[in-house]
């Protein structure tokens, strides 16, 4: 018999998580509190990036090839992730709120 082929794209048994971020690992490279809400947080280089991202933290782009930080909230799932500047994201605490563009 010959072997069944996945679709493509479909991740296989990957995590959903790990399908997401492109890694097979857990999800996140640790877990940080902003706002007494646990967050995940993964360092990326945004080597793959093709698109720009709002950064939550200062409203300014998060252009493509820019090492930042992906985060989202523990108990919300990967739908309410965000890519911060990384200094955005070590004075989260500090920082009041962004009106949004």
């Amino acid at each position: 018999m010959g072997r069944r082929r996945q679709a493509r794209g479909a991740g296989g048994d990957r995590p959903l998580a790990g399908r997401l971020l492109g890694t097979v690992a857990a999800p996140a490279d640790r877990v940080d509190d902003h706002g007494g809400v646990p967050y995940y947080v993964r360092a990326v280089t945004g080597a793959a990036a093709a698109k720009s991202y709002r950064c939550p933290g200062c409203d300014q782009e998060v252009v493509p090839r820019t090492p930042h930080v992906l985060t989202w909230p523990t108990d919300e799932g990967l739908e309410q992730r965000r890519h911060w500047h990384t200094p955005c994201w070590a004075a989260r605490d500090r920082r009041g709120p962004t009106r949004r563009r």
